[in-house]
């Protein structure tokens, strides 16, 4: 049986070659991968490379700054790089859309910058060229085009029924096909798993890489039973090939983009004018952590003064101004952090819409699997600006520590009359050093291999349903 099911491959093979279309295909697309992979891969090290020299130096600038007022620190601020992870050498997923640094200051939260589609030219599109996108989008293709002619050619040359009077069972026949485009879909692979191996060497999970390349493995078996069960069904290699093109046009342009626009329905999500209007008024409400003679914060000064038991803010032990950017920044954070996090639930379940629709498109369940397991994911953006905000929160926090403890009410109030006062109003630069070392990592391995089970699923069960309606129309035959 074996040794049949080869020899109808190798005989598909001789075909392909003897035509040179197929086989010009296929090596075009094998040179088009490692292109791909080789690109993408150096890339991302020298990505890696930069952002980890620009967070020290960023570390840097900020510790060696002069003596200065505590609250100027706040305003300085300092910036936060995330580095690429392994897999992204393969897939960049969001991470071009999404930015790549963080600017950290007082008083408010910013977005990541600097993203690759925020610095490209018209020619965007070119960004998008990376090993995931090629066997996502293109590989498909290839496959369309070598096999779709695999068994509908020999029905219409007439050589079908020859074979089966010969004593070939048509079961058997379209197996031989089946390898025969398997195998040239492993030819396809062999770049994506040289990229893995890179990614592996890097320091990525080997389960995680392993899974990763099985999945891609999966995606491709799903074209091939896709393109095998065309060419079984169709009387006619025009028939075979017109389906084909109209299944991966559906399944890798119009669902993708029809999953993408019912998310949007399905999960409302406020603009951003209407967000940022009703944080302006609730951090309105909450007063300005500039005035400390703000209404807001009398309450604060009321027990404040009972605390220590004195009468007016200059008898206070501490300096009142401090003590009222402490507690404007807490609860600053508190109303951005719960408008961010609403946000964040908002997006991640769009996101989940988007990705249900895996089950009707092998192009979207790869997609859902691939980024999640690379980190490029929007959860795992998610969890930089998570991380990131913590930063933050503690080094601002930090600075008006030294500003409630380190600088006197009177001091603090007078900085401006003159050079004297200024200079008393100042803190050693030795205090600056109040920043962590910053090294984002995405998800473990466990939550990402736990967060691409369903996606797995979708792949296999697309395989398995074009697996059945081949051999239930194989067997028609």
């Amino acid at each position: 049986m074996i040794n049949q099911l080869l020899k109808i491959a190798s005989e598909e093979w001789r075909y392909w070659f003897r035509t040179k279309l197929a086989i010009s295909v296929l090596f075009l697309m094998v040179c088009m991968t490692t292109a791909a992979v080789v690109i993408t891969a150096f890339n991302v090290a020298l990505q890696t490379e930069q952002r980890e020299a620009l967070q020290r130096a960023s570390e840097k600038a900020f510790i060696e700054q002069p003596d200065r007022h505590p609250h100027r620190m706040i305003h300085y601020g300092h910036y936060l790089f995330r580095t690429p992870p392994p897999l992204s050498a393969i897939d960049p997923g969001v991470d071009s859309y999404t930015g790549t640094s963080i600017f950290l200051e007082g008083h408010r939260q910013n977005g990541s910058t600097f993203s690759g589609q925020q610095q490209s030219t018209g020619l965007s599109w070119l960004g998008a060229f990376s090993p995931a996108n090629v066997l996502q989008v293109f590989a498909p293709l290839l496959l369309i085009i070598v096999g779709y002619s695999v068994v509908s050619r020999e029905k219409e040359a007439g050589t079908f029924t020859f074979l089966k009077v010969q004593g070939v069972n048509p079961l058997m026949l379209i197996l031989g096909k089946g390898c025969a485009i398997l195998s040239a879909a492993g030819l396809v692979m062999l770049p994506l798993i040289a990229g893995s191996l890179f990614a592996l060497s890097k320091g990525e999970s080997g389960i995680v890489t392993f899974t990763f390349v099985i999945s891609y493995v999966i995606y491709l078996c799903c074209w091939s039973a896709v393109v095998l069960f065309a060419s079984v069904v169709s009387k006619s290699n025009r028939g075979s090939f017109i389906l084909l093109i109209c299944l991966w046009v559906a399944t890798t342009v119009l669902l993708p983009r029809i999953a993408s626009n019912s998310a949007t329905v399905l999960v409302n999500s406020p603009g951003k004018i209407e967000t940022d209007f009703s944080v302006l008024q609730k951090l309105r409400e909450q007063g300005d952590g500039h005035n400390a003679n703000d209404p807001a914060f009398s309450q604060l000064k009321a027990n404040l003064l009972a605390k220590y038991n004195v009468d007016k803010v200059e008898d206070l032990p501490i300096n009142y101004k401090g003590i009222v950017a402490q507690s404007s920044e807490k609860n600053l954070s508190k109303i951005l952090n719960d408008y961010a996090i609403e946000s964040m639930t908002q997006q991640v379940e769009q996101a989940q819409v988007a990705r249900s629709f895996g089950w009707l498109s092998p192009s979207i369940a790869i997609k859902s699997v691939s980024m999640q397991l690379a980190g490029t994911d929007l959860e795992n953006y998610h969890r930089f600006l998570v991380e990131a905000e913590n930063v933050r929160y503690k080094f601002v926090q930090s600075l008006n520590e030294l500003h409630a403890h380190e600088v006197s009410y009177n001091d603090d109030n007078n900085k401006y009359k003159n050079e004297d006062t200024r200079e008393k109003a100042k803190v050693s630069s030795d205090n600056w050093k109040v920043l962590d070392n910053f090294n984002f990592s995405i998800a473990p391995s466990e939550e990402r291999l736990t967060e691409v089970k369903t996606a797995i699923m979708q792949l296999v069960f697309v395989f398995f349903i074009f697996i059945a309606l081949t051999v239930f129309s194989g067997r028609r035959l």
